[in-house]
Order: structure tokens, then sequence, then C-alpha cells
């Protein structure tokens, strides 16, 4: 198989990762975590030889560097939240390809990341677009970009402008391929006007003059549970986010360890310094009226906060959710895999999670979970979710 490489520029990553980098050098620069990709259905088989073109990919990885335009371009846009050190650090970062171990066994894949978490944090979503768009190459699944596929993008498109829907690109990790995402998201663009309102995707943002958008991911949270246990990790995690931002990148990620127990921490103060947060698994109908109600008992008017909706969102699923929080919650959505892989093909149920964490001072790895609002979503191992939810009380 020729060689063609699938990620050509540092900036082919979302954004969070990039937010998340900045704020773990200023407050955790000595620490180290692992990662590991999980096939959530462990029926997938990936095809003979896989693991070594994704090894070829990952070593072209280690040959990028930021360019002088995308600098520029990140200080003017980006400039007002990201420290100025972040840039000089960003201008030197290379991946380092001996972080990620592959090994494949017949169809099964196994990879896992070690390294400085300053350092190892970006690997998660570029990976992922790999494995993704390299399994439906390998497979002979990759898709000719017809008048058909045009036409289902550009419904889409006039359906959410016409609702009035606020949504953003957010399917990096799973896509069918670089070219379906870039050709989806300029369709969005020239078709569904001011509702669509910007991409996960720094590069794509940067080509196509959107708003890159993203805040943290449930990485943020696991580490701090390692470092200051269960019960303070969503106030460290939160606290941390408003010493490092002062307020900009205000939409909170609310169900690492479940909503209940983030919101025993989402006191006054942050429910009014954070401009909203972000629904990623459970009822997002049950998880609405759970923040309206938590937002009134701190005397806080719903309506001048916002859900972002980011889980298993399709058209009629993104109308359902408006339809209800109308009146009563801002609301905007980011759509995934919906966007960027709805081909024809059936999209890859993969993730890649912190599976342990050294924080600064630590001499040992303590292991991460992640619970969320879905009993399936939850990761990690079974000693270290028990004792999580013991710890919370959710049991």
């Amino acid at each position: 198989m020729q060689f063609t490489p699938i990620i050509n520029s540092i900036l082919d990553n979302d954004l969070y990762k990039f937010t998340m980098m900045n704020a773990v050098i200023q407050h955790f620069p000595r620490a180290f975590v692992k990662y590991k990709f999980i096939e959530r259905t462990k029926t997938l088989e990936f095809p003979i030889g896989f693991a070594d073109e994704l090894k070829e990919q990952i070593q072209h990885l280690s040959t990028l560097s930021l360019t002088q335009e995308e600098e520029d371009w990140m200080k003017e846009i980006c400039g007002h939240y990201f420290a100025p050190t972040f840039f000089i650090f960003l201008r030197g970062y290379r991946y380092k390809p001996e972080q990620v171990k592959i090994n494949q066994d017949g169809g099964k894949l196994s990879l896992e990341i070690q390294g400085p978490w300053h350092e190892a944090i970006l690997w998660e979503v570029v990976l992922m677009a790999i494995i993704s768009e390299l399994y439906f190459k390998m497979s002979n699944q990759m898709i000719t970009h017809n008048g058909k596929l045009t036409e289902k993008d550009h419904k889409k498109a006039i359906l959410y402008k016409e609702k009035g829907v606020n949504f953003a690109d957010f399917g990096t990790r799973r896509r069918h391929s670089l070219a379906n995402h870039d050709r989806v998201i300029d369709i969005f663009k020239r078709d569904a006007g001011d509702s669509f309102v910007g991409t996960s995707n720094v590069y794509l943002a940067m080509k196509h003059d959107l708003v890159p958008i993203g805040t943290h991911a449930h990485e943020w949270f696991m580490f701090m549970a390692a470092k200051y246990g269960y019960r303070q990790a969503n106030r460290e995690g939160l606290g941390k986010w408003v010493e490092t931002y002062g307020g900009d990148l205000g939409i909170a990620l609310s169900d690492t360890f479940t909503t209940d127990a983030f919101l025993e921490s989402f006191n006054t103060l942050y429910a009014k310094l954070f401009d909203g947060t972000r629904h990623d698994s459970g009822d997002p109908i049950e998880y609405t009226k759970k923040m309206i109600t938590h937002y009134k008992k701190l005397r806080i008017d719903p309506r001048s906060k916002t859900i972002v909706f980011s889980n298993n969102l399709n058209p009629e699923e993104v109308f359902r959710i408006a339809d209800y929080c109308k009146g009563k919650i801002m609301y905007s959505f980011g759509i995934g895999t919906n966007t960027t892989n709805d081909v024809g093909v059936t999209p890859l149920n993969i993730v890649i999670k912190m599976t342990d964490a050294m924080p600064d001072g630590f001499d040992h790895y303590m292991p991460t979970v992640k619970l969320s609002d879905d009993l399936h979503k939850h990761s990690g191992i079974k000693e270290e979710i028990e004792l999580c939810e013991k710890d919370l009380r959710l049991v």
C-alpha cells in the first residue's frame, strides 16, 4: 500500500486538546499519564497489516511543526485566552512516536500511550482520526464524494438554518476522512448561515475562516481525581480552569463522575462564572431538567445559561432537544459523527481514554476512571470504578 499521510498539519486536532495542554503546562508541568485505545463493540476486525500502516502514519506526525502562518492565525483568533508562552512551547512541539506502543494480534488492535501529560495530550484525537480513515481505506470503504452526499448535507444545513438551531462540528475523532470533513464544513458554512457557529478542528477553522470551539475533556477531571481524590476532583478542575482562563472558555463538562456528583461542586460561584455546561451522556431532557432545577436553586435565571449538547446527535434528536429547551434555557449543539461520517458506512465505535496518572510529586501511577451518566460508557478498572462510586456515595 503506497504511503499517503493522513494528518498534514499540527493544527489538525480539536481545540480542547490545545486549551488543556496550555492549562497542564501552567499547573501540572511534571505530570505523567497513560492512555489506552478502546474498541467498544469488541467485534471490530482490523485488516492484516493495519498496525504497520498506523506506525508509518505516526512516524509522519513527528515531522509536523507549527508554521508561521498557523501561529499568526492562532494568535489573532485565540491569543486573548492563550498564554503568550504557550505559542513558544507549541512552536517547538514535536510528536514523539516512541510514546505510542501498538500491537496487532489477528484482527485485534491494541494501542497505549505514555509520557509527560503536556506532550502526550495531543495524541488522542489525531490517532483516532488516523485509525478511522485508515480503517476505511484498508477495508475498501472509501466513499466518492458524489452529488447524493452533497445533497444530504445541504438538506441538513437548510433544516438547521430553518429551525434556527446553532450547531458546530465536533466530528474530528471518528470522521470518515479529512477530505469528507473538509467537504462537509464547506457545505455547512455556505448553506447553514449563522446557524453554523464553528468547528472543534483548529486546522479546518483556519482554512474556512471559522471560530474554533472547545474547552476541556473528561481527562481534565480524571486527572484531578488522581491528584486530589474523587470528592475534590470536579471542584479542583473547575477552579484550575478559571485560574487559567479567567472566564473565557466557559462551558464546563459535567459528566466525568456523573452529573449528580458534578452539581455538588457546581456551586453559586462556578454556576455564575461558567456560561453553561456540556451534556455528553445520559438522557438529554432529564439532564436539561436537572440543570434548570439547579440554576433555580442557586437563584440564577436558567435562560441566561447555555447547555451544549454533544452526545450521539442527528437532526431528529437535535430538533427534539431544541423544542424542549426553547424558552427554558439557551442551547447549542456540537455534532460529531453525524456530520463527518454520515456517508453510508458504519462509523467506528472507538475511544482513547486516560487510564493512569502520575501527578507532580507522586512516585507512582494512580488508576483513573470515568463514570458518565451512561453505564455502558464507564471506563477504567472495575475495582477503581467501585471505589469512585463508593467515595461519591453513588451506590
